[in-house]
């Protein structure tokens, strides 16, 4: 029995009771500080701790969230080499590559740059006004691991490459979003909601993406030098787009709602629902080696695995069909193999991925 199940469902702040929504919305609150620098503002007391903007100070306290939060998941299931290895991972990201690098970057005159997030998650690596300001091997570097690099390695080793062992977003999920994984939905409803809401912001990504790009292509300079629109309605448009993309996706879905909703939805709100990167990867985890196998017959039945399942996946229903399957949504976390007393789950990485004549009743390729 793995530490700390038994207990779930009687904990107030991990079953929706009173001090779960008082979470919720603390969580609301600082984000909305953080996102719209609503008084007192975060931008005051950055200064106050001596620090240079209110995103330093937000940085810090994400990256202390995860270490923290990788504490006590390391101590619930730590028993696992998978876990172990897999949140050290986590955090090894977040403290090196998504803070300490930016940081030493900015200390040295040259503008932060988060190696371990790519376009369209980072949407404004792709828009020519910000990248450009770096250096062309980081232009290169940002181009090629989004366009090439992430396709490759999701073929090769599934989403869980990135979702469950680099990224910042998975990151906080995985660790301080931890305790909430067991609220996420496993209806019908949730998981038609939530093909249509992924596709919807990954495309809304693109458009927005190709629009900034076309947009700056049709600029020109003028008499004096100056960069400016040669199409000012195109131009208005075009900036009309990004700054709601920025305020609807960036803000709201990724921040505000994609944390604050922890204790009452789970904890992959963001990036079950809404993280465009995250679609990008389901669409290559389809046909690539990454399952997860279940051995025939032994399934009991006891819904460990859909209940920790913070992707909303039914796994039991695979379990008990003796379905060996891919999922688009699944980020590969382990915890439905973790979490079961038989060990009837493994996730694995082969080309032979076949469906058996017994196993017609459930769609292999669903989301």
């Amino acid at each position: 029995m793995q530490a700390g199940l038994l207990k779930t469902f009687t904990n107030p702040v991990q079953s929706r009771r009173a001090t779960a929504w008082l979470l919720s919305a603390a969580l609301f609150v600082v984000y909305f500080m953080f996102y719209f620098n609503i008084p007192p503002g975060m931008e005051g007391l950055a200064a106050a701790l001596g620090l240079d903007s209110r995103w330093t100070l937000y940085g810090i306290l994400y990256t202390i969230a995860i270490i923290v939060g990788g504490g006590f998941f390391l101590k619930r299931h730590g028993n696992s080499r998978y876990h172990r290895v897999r949140t050290i991972s986590l955090m090894f990201f977040q403290i090196v590559f998504a803070f300490s690098i930016p940081m030493v970057m900015e200390l040295f005159g040259s503008k932060g740059f988060t190696f371990s997030i790519f376009w369209p998650l980072k949407i404004d690596y792709f828009y020519p006004s910000n990248i450009f300001e770096y250096p062309v091997l980081l232009i290169v570097y940002a181009f090629v691991t989004a366009l090439i690099g992430v396709p490759i390695m999701t073929i090769l080793f599934g989403k869980r490459w990135y979702c469950s062992w680099m990224c910042g977003c998975g990151g906080l999920a995985e660790t301080a979003g931890e305790p909430f994984r067991h609220l996420t939905s496993k209806s019908s409803g949730a998981w038609r909601f939530e093909q249509a809401a992924i596709h919807s912001v990954l495309v809304l990504a693109i458009v927005t993406t190709a629009l900034v790009l076309i947009n700056w292509g049709l600029h020109h300079t003028n008499g004096q030098g100056e960069w400016v629109a040669s199409y000012a309605g195109f131009d208005a448009v075009a900036s009309k787009v990004q700054g709601v993309y920025q305020f609807i996706v960036v803000a709201m879905l990724s921040g505000v709602l994609g944390v604050g909703l922890y204790p009452l939805m789970g904890n992959r709100v963001w990036c079950r629902y809404f993280c465009p990167l995250a679609a990008i990867l389901g669409l290559f985890q389809k046909f690539g080696r990454f399952r997860i196998t279940v051995k025939d017959d032994m399934c009991i039945s006891c819904g460990n695995c859909s209940t920790y399942c913070e992707m909303g996946i039914d796994v039991r229903a695979y379990a008990q069909t003796n379905v060996s399957f891919k999922r688009a949504a699944c980020v590969g976390c382990g915890i439905c193999a973790h979490v079961c007393p038989r060990g009837v789950l493994k996730l694995e990485n082969k080309w032979d991925f076949r469906q058996g004549p017994d196993q017609k009743v459930i769609k292999i390729f669903d989301m």
